[in-house]
């Protein structure tokens, strides 16, 4: 009988343990798999000293946490290796997507192609990576708002006059608005474009300004292809004391106050870089998902004009329309 109960006993104990040690695997196994359904996406932001980047980052952010998932931000401070630095701690943490806006379009492109070898998507907002391909890219259609910002400008000036840009050359969605900005310019036979200078930040657009004044005193009005360049561009008309009117792109807050003074700054192209930053994460979450998404998401911009606010804007191939 002793032999018999020890026996029961026995199978009794491994059933147990059979049970505990299932368990014990159901629960890790689902420990495991939440792990797994927690995604982590990996931000690197240009720079937090332009309004245009904060907007981005704060949507960023304010999506992330609608998604209900883990955010890293990297603020790069318009410093390439910083970025990439960024990017290669983003890649080695095993985050589950990218979001990028790139310092340099060029420079980018290597520390692209090591999180594409690492099998984890990247999405660029706002400026775009030379050379290289990234799963999706969401921006303003800056080609048509440069096309929109020069038809702007004819319209101040009558269609006549010398024009100024302000430029940024190792950016490519800037080149994209100063070719468009080209684009329409050369529509107008009395309109020329005398001078192109780089503005990085509103110190650098400011120097800039005051260079295109003093070469050229008959200087008629001036492109700044960020708020920051176009309020440094107004700041140097009215210390002049030129006559020359300033067009802007980006449009926020402080943009669209100026426009509505009585100074040189008339019309600012509009972007809205809350829907670029929410669209990013979004793009973001579904790639790290498995899901498709679309490569280009362009995201037309509008127009604030001095006395009548956000206008209604047309863009064919040659052709802006301003209502």
């Amino acid at each position: 009988m002793k032999k018999k109960a020890l026996s029961i006993y026995l199978i009794s104990v491994l059933i147990i343990g059979l049970l505990t040690g299932c368990a014990g695997s159901a629960e890790t196994n689902s420990q495991e798999g939440s792990e797994k359904e927690s995604i982590k996406i990996g931000a690197s932001i240009l720079t937090q000293s332009h309004p245009f980047y904060v907007a981005i980052k704060e949507s960023i952010e304010a999506e992330a946490k609608n998604q209900n998932v883990e955010l890293d931000v990297s603020v790069a401070d318009q410093d390439l290796n910083r970025q990439i630095s960024a990017i290669e701690d983003f890649i080695n943490r095993g985050v589950d997507a990218i979001i990028i806006t790139p310092v340099d379009s060029d420079g980018v492109k290597g520390a692209i192609m090591k999180a594409k070898e690492a099998n984890i998507p990247v999405v660029t907002v706002d400026i775009k990576a030379n050379g290289v391909e990234v799963d999706s890219h969401i921006a303003t259609d800056n080609y048509s708002g440069g096309m929109i910002a020069a038809e702007a400008m004819a319209k101040n000036l009558d269609e006549k006059g010398e024009i100024g840009l302000i430029t940024y050359p190792e950016i490519q969605s800037v080149n994209d608005r100063i070719e468009g900005f080209k684009k329409i310019a050369d529509t107008y036979p009395n309109l020329k474009i005398v001078t192109e200078l780089p503005g990085r930040n509103r110190e650098e657009a400011k120097t800039a300004s005051e260079d295109m004044l003093t070469s050229h005193p008959n200087l008629n009005g001036i492109f700044g292809f960020g708020d920051d360049m176009a309020i440094a561009a107004t700041t140097a008309v009215a210390e002049k004391g030129s006559d020359a009117i300033v067009v802007g792109f980006d449009g926020l807050e402080e943009a669209r106050k100026s426009v509505d003074e009585d100074n040189a700054f008339k019309a600012v192209v509009v972007q809205f870089p809350d829907k670029m930053g929410a669209e990013g994460v979004i793009n973001a979450v579904r790639l790290a998902k498995g899901e498709t998404v679309e490569k280009e998401v362009p995201i037309t911009p509008g127009l604030y004009v001095n006395g009548k606010g956000l206008v209604e804007v047309t863009v064919d191939d040659d052709k802006v329309t301003i209502k």
